[in-house]
């Protein structure tokens, strides 16, 4: 694995942006750090530090970083996208009705390429911790600590299925980018603004679920302008390298826009917990009656903004960092075994948990002394296991090879029908988890009841209707995924 992380290190080409890469894995790094760090387990069940210890929740002003990799998504999604509509085979433009065909094949050949990336290896840890529940409950167990693990693992495939529409929505996102520009984000800002007026201020039910697209698709759009250098860091496609001035009067102008964005955020973020319904943490709390994240808030995407201008604002001294090859072969090898390590890390927590309760190994009451002194084993430990399935599951974070004929005209709708069923599917499953297989448990997935099956069914179902739309996709750009 060295030698061949060496030599794609190399082979990078000299337009490629070094540091979304670093973003990417920074971001997915930190949220897996986040987790491990936030469980809070007893012999009794599982809580959440932050629930135990509050004055620790301003930390997740810091830590709640999934917006910046949604914004490093839409910046690769709006490079890939690109690209494939550049290799529209000649002749595909010649009248609208052939624009039309070919804009629809490169939909469901985008589909498929971004969709093999999140979906291969979800869909291992599936069928994976599927039989293994199936066996747990054959077998009478399903209690306890392994019960609560059941129900835990797979609620981290929210993200996979907000990242899904995402990807979905790149395509007409984009055109309404290329038109309005900074209209199309602000257009999806005040309809979140919108949203949580009329769920706070009118109580009208359910419409808060719309937040779900709202927010997380504002922060997607924030990448397609850093895609086009609109963010003043000078990151545009046609630069991929993107470099910033570093002396001057230019330097300061190109930082404008990024401090702009973190100042505003950040003060956007505070007064609306100040002074409206919103909660401080910026992660779900139990028991909590309003979470910034499950629906999102206007507050968590006030958040986003601020991480967004932040990381900007340090992307001149990280590409410094970036140039050296041993940070980008650090930075390569990571990026190769994200995704893998994201699904399988709560997995490695609750293992090592689990292996400490079988041992008659005491755990301490959360957040005192001797609980912060075992949190450093407890982390190693979980470290350890988690390279240890990555090991045995990263095989199936690399891509099939794309087939050698060109989507069918019309093949966009199958696609865009087989993304809905996986978003479902996804988001279906992260809420009900894996236990009560053979009660037929469920749970809402915002107003309709979905059982395990039925989720694994939906995401299976609609990703053989995204590859059969799909097959025949020219690859496109690798700022993944």
């Amino acid at each position: 694995m060295g030698s061949a992380v060496r030599v794609l290190a190399e082979a990078t080409p000299a337009t490629r942006d070094r540091y979304v890469d670093l973003l990417r894995v920074g971001s997915l790094a930190v949220v897996v750090l986040g987790h491990w760090m936030m469980a809070a387990v007893t012999p009794d069940g599982v809580g959440n530090l932050l629930a135990v210890v509050p004055a620790l929740q301003p930390l997740t002003w810091l830590l709640q970083v999934m917006p910046v990799f949604f914004f490093v998504g839409g910046f690769s999604h709006a490079l890939s996208y690109r690209s494939l509509l550049r290799k529209r085979p000649e002749g595909s433009v010649d009248s609208d009705t052939a624009t039309s065909a070919s804009a629809d094949s490169v939909y469901a050949a985008f589909l498929r390429a971004r969709l093999q990336r999140l979906l291969r290896p979800t869909m291992v840890f599936v069928l994976v911790w599927g039989v293994v529940a199936l066996l747990v409950q054959l077998l009478g167990g399903g209690g306890g600590l392994t019960g609560v693990t059941l129900r835990l693992v797979t609620q981290p495939l929210w993200f996979i299925g907000i990242y899904l529409a995402m990807v979905a929505f790149t395509p007409p996102l984009l055109r309404l980018h290329e038109r309005y520009g900074w209209g199309a984000f602000a257009g999806l800002a005040g309809a979140a603004a919108a949203v949580d007026v009329l769920r706070f201020a009118a109580g009208v039910p359910y419409v808060e679920f719309l937040n779900f697209a709202f927010v997380w698709l504002a922060v997607h759009q924030l990448g397609f302008l850093r895609a086009d250098g609109r963010l003043g860091t000078g990151a545009g496609t046609g630069s991929g390298t993107g470099s910033t001035p570093s002396t001057g009067l230019g330097a300061l102008r190109s930082l404008r826009v990024p401090a702009l964005l973190a100042g505003g955020g950040l003060i956007g973020a505070v007064v609306l917990v100040a002074a409206g319904p919103y909660p401080l943490s910026m992660v779900g709390m139990p028991g909590e009656k309003v979470s910034n994240m499950a629906p999102p808030t206007l507050a968590l995407l006030a958040h986003g903004l601020w991480l967004v201008g932040a990381v900007e604002l340090l992307r001149a001294p990280a590409a410094r960092l970036l140039a050296r090859p041993r940070a980008w072969r650090t930075v390569v090898a990571a990026n190769g075994v994200a995704m893998t390590a994201f699904l399988w890390h709560l997995t490695a927590m609750l293992g090592v948990y689990g292996a400490l309760l079988a041992l008659d190994v005491p755990l301490p009451e959360p957040a005192t002394a001797a609980w912060w002194a075992q949190t450093p084993l407890r982390l190693a430990a979980a470290a350890a296991l988690t390279a240890a399935l990555v090991a045995a599951f990263r095989t199936f974070e690399h891509p099939a090879p794309p087939s050698a004929t060109t989507p069918a005209p019309g093949s966009g709708p199958l696609a865009a029908l087989g993304a809905t069923l996986c978003l479902l599917g996804v988001l279906g499953l992260s809420t009900v988890g894996l236990g009560g297989l053979l009660e037929g448990r469920t749970a809402l997935l915002i107003a309709i009841p979905v059982s395990a099956p039925a989720a694994v069914a939906m995401t299976l179902g609609g990703w053989l209707l995204v590859e059969r739309a799909g097959r025949g996709a020219v690859r496109g750009s690798d700022q993944r995924p």
